[in-house]
């Protein structure tokens, strides 16, 4: 599977305002399961059978002239499993990226069941025992929503609306904050909703039972997730203009480092050195020069006095500094960092 991003409203040191991605599944070969997606099964029975193949699908923009939708033939994600065991929602999650700000949309099309006809999406899923769906039932008729939490499933709530199989619909969902909407052929359902129980997680389509369905020209328009320390590293590039660089290492459990957080998002997942391994297992300090700059690093502490993480600083130099001003300087700026980041949950 191709995945399409967009990124928009970019600022070098601020956190990212906007993203697309469109999910393409032209690319991926006929029976296999799109890449970047895992199946999960909720409830019992036999797991569903997620896989590619070709359909002909109307196109969605309306055609300029009184004729008939244009119909091309392309690859698009199925549920093809007909287990009818009533309590089974096989699911296609999306590992990619986590959610929590933002609008899904796809089309589907209920091809055949006969113990049940369901599309849905699910969204801020946790595991299989926390997450939200939304789904439309050609059998009911109708689109419901319900949230599960805790292994426990609320009551459905939606409206009575002809679902009908053998069509393209289109069903999207929108979450800004505690604030949760959706639509059904591009009309509100509903009056919004509110809910607090889950704030982020993973995306996906899902199913019901022997519903075959099928899905396309899926994608998510959100505001990414930035991690803590990322938006601390953010805030503190936006104020310290002699600032060159900034990163914060954690140990791994190999006993190697690794930037969780950077001035240049580039560097995000590269391994560091012996001297952020040093400063996290026993608080050492290291100091360099280059022409112009001058590197420390230097340990991050909890409230308790542990060391919990690795700030390297590249600031750029001025005639005549020693390296105790340097150190100074450095360690202005991992203050200002512990005034955030109080404990090692507070990193992520």
């Amino acid at each position: 599977m191709r995945i399409y991003l967009w990124i928009f409203c970019l600022a070098l040191v601020s956190p990212l305002r906007g993203a697309e991605i469109h999910f393409n599944f032209s690319d991926d070969p006929s029976g296999a399961v799109p890449t970047n997606f895992v199946p999960i099964l909720a409830g019992s029975g036999q797991p569903g059978v997620w896989k590619t193949l070709l359909d002909e699908v109307p196109s969605a923009f309306t055609p300029f002239s009184g004729q008939a939708p244009e119909v091309t033939r392309h690859r698009v994600l199925a549920q093809t499993s007909e287990d009818m065991t009533d309590e089974r929602f096989p699911m296609l999650l999306f590992t990619g990226e986590q959610f929590r700000n933002f609008k899904f949309t796809t089309r589907f099309k209920l091809v055949s069941g006969i113990a049940e006809q369901m599309a849905g999406v699910v969204f801020r899923y946790q595991n299989s025992s926390n997450y939200y769906c939304v789904r439309a039932s050609g059998l009911g008729n109708n689109v419901r929503f319900y949230k599960v939490v805790n292994g426990l499933r609320s009551d459905p709530i939606g409206p009575a609306l002809k679902v009908t199989a053998g069509e393209w619909h289109t069903l999207a969902v929108q979450c800004d904050g505690t604030q949760i909407s959706f639509w059904y052929d591009d009309k509100l359902v509903m009056p919004p909703l509110g809910d607090n129980s889950l704030n982020q997680g993973l995306l996906g389509f899902r199913t019901k039972s022997d519903a075959v369905a099928y899905f396309t020209d899926a994608e998510v328009v959100y505001t990414p997730i930035i991690p803590a320390t990322q938006a601390v590293v953010n805030r503190i590039v936006e104020q310290q203009t002699r600032l060159l660089g900034l990163r914060v290492y954690t140990l791994q459990t190999n006993d190697t480092t690794r930037v969780i957080a950077s001035k240049d998002p580039a560097e995000i997942g590269k391994e560091g050195t012996d001297a952020e391994l040093k400063a996290i297992q026993n608080g050492a300090v290291s100091f360099g020069r280059e022409k112009g700059v001058v590197l420390v690093t230097m340990p991050l502490h909890d409230r308790n006095g542990d060391y919990i993480a690795a700030v390297r600083i590249r600031l750029k130099s001025f005639f005549g500094e020693t390296q105790d001003n340097a150190l100074t300087r450095a360690r202005m700026i991992v203050k200002q960092m512990q005034e955030q980041i109080s404990s090692e949950k507070d990193l992520f």
